[in-house]
């Protein structure tokens, strides 16, 4: 399997993808960013992609509503993951790419979604580029990331100076405003099981000393959490 050219390894999935699952449970179970997602762009009998699949966890919750689901992932690893999780069901179907490399043909979706993968502002033209190149008339693009405004996942950004926390999020939403993107802020949390997981759940998307400085005054096992919502079709703007 060859190794593609805009692939970065995530090292909060890759690194450890049973606790990264963890984090996808909690937030299917808040479940109020899902709810907006549909609203801004019902999957109902459409056809609609997962870039940055991962182990696939949202792959069988499209499936639920879409006609067809693709998974496209980059990492060897989680892509066997995903595979794993889908067999048998014959409506999603799992595929090796990236957010440049598509494995997709020209016009054949309808909503295309990326969590947290790849569209973090400049730097992400080719992929754009690549998803107007699959997108029917009339199709939709939502890139989901984080939003910096408020909330107790604002804070651990805030407070750390990798990952996640070294993207500007004014320039991410500049890039966005001038590629003719709408951008719509989200509440939602995480509800984990216990304050024990949703310490877990913190540790591998930040390092222990921010996570430490957090918990001393964090009670209890949920954790607000804001997120951007990006809007985009290849309608929106002519450059693309």
């Amino acid at each position: 399997m060859a190794e593609l050219s805009d692939w970065q390894r995530a090292p909060n999935i890759a690194g450890d993808p049973a606790t990264y699952e963890l984090e996808n449970e909690a937030l299917a179970r808040d479940g109020r960013l899902d709810r907006t997602l549909f609203e801004l762009a019902p999957w109902d009998d459409r056809v609609m992609v997962d870039i940055g699949c991962g182990t696939g966890f949202w792959l069988p919750r499209y499936a639920e509503r879409a006609r067809r689901v693709i998974g496209v992932e980059p990492d060897p690893a989680l892509l066997d993951a995903a595979h794993q999780r889908v067999v048998g069901q014959d409506r999603i179907d799992v595929r090796h790419g990236s957010a440049e490399h598509l494995p997709i043909a020209d016009g054949c979706v309808d909503i295309v979604h990326a969590r947290f993968a790849y569209f973090f502002g400049e730097g992400a033209e080719a992929g754009l580029h690549q998803v107007a190149r699959i997108l029917a008339p009339g199709g939709v693009f939502i890139a989901i990331d984080n939003s910096w405004s408020g909330g107790g996942f604002a804070r651990l950004l805030r407070a750390a100076t990798d990952g996640n926390a070294a993207i500007d999020p004014d320039a991410t939403d500049r890039w966005w405003s001038a590629h003719g993107a709408t951008r719509h802020e989200v509440e939602g949390g995480w509800e984990a099981s216990s304050p024990e997981e949703l310490a877990q759940m913190l540790r591998i998307e930040f390092a222990d000393d921010v996570v430490d400085r957090f918990l001393t005054d964090h009670g209890g096992s949920s954790l607000t959490y804001r997120f951007a919502l990006f809007r985009w079709s290849p309608t929106s703007y002519a450059g693309s």
